[in-house]
């Protein structure tokens, strides 16, 4: 019970750091100092030299070989993937309309629990998943038509918002043996080694000519909170909570982002609460409640 209440602990802390990196990124991205592609091998390179220099200190795990494949997978899903499609999807999408999206991570887990391990997708379940995509078709024609908010969303932007959570997903749900079997700086390590060396091809022109005197307090600030927080300390909390949570679990924590993001962007300036979004809010979380509550006697996920 103590490791069940540590993991979810731990999930509480990396999705409430994810909330308010939604409004962290969209600062940072807007300003248009560092392109995304940058930002991703900044975050990557600051995050794995963290792990590794930490690894250091620590018995030294071996890796076996053939699951070198497997955690380069887990790199281009849940991270590459993951944060690129984020990073280049915030400056098109509002903070609200960004943790709506987000939202819908545990719907997605029903899905790969069907076609991974099996589980029966229930009536309740198939209602809640086509509840939640109204929500999601009226969100994107409502930002299509232009709705009343202090920064427009665009359909590209939910798009990638939605693959952004779908890889996210699929990473929670395919890669928890893997995690399992080793410790946490281990697995991350490699993570990041390989985030890195994906990376560093496209940005390190950038990198390497950037005017490192341009940006204030402010930039450099939000950058650190960018490398330590959303990346070293929320990567590290996640697979904490994965070996000791089940992956639906883990997901459900993404409600957690909304709460945060929609306060904090409401209190700065960075959107405004409509009707609309309320409604398409409502719509997509009853959808989520409904696969939420909806698990079969067999199902344990």
């Amino acid at each position: 019970m103590k490791g069940n209440t540590l993991g979810h602990l731990a999930c509480f802390v990396a999705y409430t750091i994810f909330g308010i990196n939604i409004i962290v990124c969209k600062d940072l991205t807007t300003s248009q100092l560092l392109s995304p592609v940058a930002l991703f091998c900044l975050r990557s390179l600051g995050a794995g030299l963290l792990f590794w220099l930490i690894g250091s200190f620590l018995p030294k795990e071996k890796v076996d070989r053939k699951d070198y494949l497997k955690i380069f997978m887990a790199a281009v899903l849940g991270f590459f993937l993951t944060q690129m499609t984020f990073l280049i999807a915030i400056p098109s999408i509002t903070p609200m309309d960004c943790s709506i999206v987000t939202s819908l991570s545990p719907i997605y887990t029903m899905f790969i629990a069907y076609f991974a391990l099996h589980e029966p997708i229930t009536l309740r379940k198939a209602g809640g998943v086509a509840l939640s995509f109204c929500g999601i078709v009226y969100l994107i024609l409502n930002s299509a038509t232009g709705a009343d908010t202090a920064i427009q969303t665009s359909v590209w932007g939910l798009l990638l918002m939605i693959a952004n959570s779908l890889c996210f997903s699929l990473y929670l749900g395919l890669f928890k043996p893997t995690i399992c079997k080793y410790s946490v700086i281990t697995f991350m390590k490699w993570i990041f080694l390989f985030s890195s060396l994906m990376a560093l091809p496209l940005a390190v022109g950038e990198i390497v000519m950037f005017d490192y005197s341009v940006p204030d307090n402010v930039y450099w600030t939000e950058l650190a909170f960018l490398i330590i927080c959303s990346t070293f300390i929320t990567y590290f909390l996640i697979p904490f909570g994965q070996k000791r949570i089940r992956p639906t679990l883990v997901s459900m924590y993404s409600y957690v982002q909304p709460i945060v993001a929609i306060a904090v962007s409401i209190c700065v300036g960075m959107d405004t609460l409509s009707w609309q979004k309320v409604l398409a809010a409502a719509t997509v979380f009853g959808g989520v409640v409904l696969v939420t509550y909806s698990r079969s006697v067999s199902a344990k996920s």
